[in-house]
């Protein structure tokens, strides 16, 4: 394996020109290619950054070597580019969620190792340094056993958000709402800091969308296999985003946290990114490092913009696995865990019961496993 991976973008969208920015800056990977269904739009994106455009991801890896691609199709839509990828011999980096669907994780979860590719989840804000202050005290033992996680993400959506791309606010193309689009990196975080579920009890709502069909609002109690417990509050529905929070209490009575959002969630292309910043932290002796992290982070941060920062390290850390044969740290049994968290929540609503983990994929269902009644 060489030490520049050579990468593909599948899907030329918003956030593609993060994942391409992120790749220029690359130490161990370069941007050959684009590949979009219409020729035309990957040709109008392809050369913006002299690569070369695609309407055949077969042909696209074959003719440009391609060893690795960065699939940023809509979640509903992630399950084709990367069967057809890892067929042909790349690994697969996928923009989260890994998918909509319990059923499409599992085929790509499959697909990847039958063809001896690395799989890979975007879940860029783990790299936060806010984020990983938040990892380093569990792992040293700062707080004792985590015992409470709880995520609190208060934002908003307008109408004119839904209807800027004509997959949004459908259970069909865009798989989901809060939890699935806005939400599903707290949600990853929340499972890398507390550990395996054991049992959800959720219920999901539209309180003031009633132009799309996908949740705004939903809430859940986890009960997670260490003993400790977990509470979700996310929603769409205030005007105009209030704030987005990760709070880990320990069992030695010590809280430590982060304040990932303030205002408005972040609009790919639309609005920029508040500071996250470390809100919470009682870790004895170390209570006074708030002020001077939060200096420290602004100052970084006024430099380097976060999803910069966090893309290319997620990046880096992804083509380091490819390279060195390891998994990558968000690799495709972590995605899969985030859309086996939001899909007991669909379900435990549509059945009205606490809902016990591990689930299987979809039983068959026509109901979008567990989004519709039917």
């Amino acid at each position: 394996m060489p030490e520049k991976i050579r990468a593909a973008v599948i899907g030329c969208g918003k956030v593609s020109h993060w994942h391409i920015s992120a790749l220029q800056k690359a130490s161990n990977a370069v941007c050959v290619a684009a590949y979009s269904r219409d020729i035309e739009k990957a040709g109008s994106f392809a050369g913006q950054y002299g690569i070369k455009p695609y309407d055949d991801i077969t042909a696209m890896i074959k003719n440009e070597k391609v060893q690795a691609v960065v699939v940023c199709t809509p979640h509903p839509y992630h399950i084709e580019p990367v069967l057809e990828a890892a067929a042909a011999g790349a690994h697969c980096l996928v923009e989260k969620p890994l998918a909509s669907s319990l059923a499409d994780c599992d085929r790509m979860i499959n697909a990847c190792k039958q063809a001896g590719v690395k799989l890979g989840m975007i879940s860029q804000r783990r790299y936060l340094r806010c984020v990983q202050r938040l990892r380093n005290a569990i792992d040293q033992n700062k707080i004792g056993t985590p015992v409470l996680g709880t995520v609190n993400v208060l934002g908003w959506r307008d109408k004119g958000y839904y209807e800027s791309d004509p997959w949004r606010g459908k259970w069909n193309t865009e798989g989901g709402g809060v939890m699935v689009n806005q939400t599903s990196h707290q949600l990853e975080i929340l499972l890398w800091l507390m550990g395996p579920v054991d049992e959800v009890y959720g219920v999901w709502r539209n309180f003031n969308h009633p132009y799309v069909e996908i949740e705004d609002t939903a809430l859940a109690i986890v009960k997670f296999k260490n003993g400790g417990l977990g509470n979700i509050i996310v929603s769409n529905s205030m005007r105009p985003g209030l704030y987005g929070k990760i709070h880990i209490h320990g069992s030695n009575g010590a809280s430590v946290g982060a304040q990932l959002d303030g205002g408005a969630m972040l609009l790919p292309g639309q609005t920029g990114v508040d500071i996250p910043y470390n809100d919470i932290w009682t870790v004895p002796g170390e209570e006074r490092f708030l002020d001077e992290w939060h200096k420290e982070d602004t100052a970084f941060y006024n430099n380097t913009k976060p999803v910069d920062d966090t893309f290319l390290k997620q990046h880096e850390d992804f083509y380091n696995a490819a390279i060195h044969d390891r998994e990558p740290p968000v690799n495709g049994i972590t995605g899969r865990n985030t859309v086996e968290l939001f899909t007991a929540v669909y379900r435990s609503t549509r059945d009205n019961a606490v809902v016990k983990f591990p689930l299987p994929a979809d039983d068959g269902r026509n109901d979008y496993d567990g989004r519709v009644s039917v």
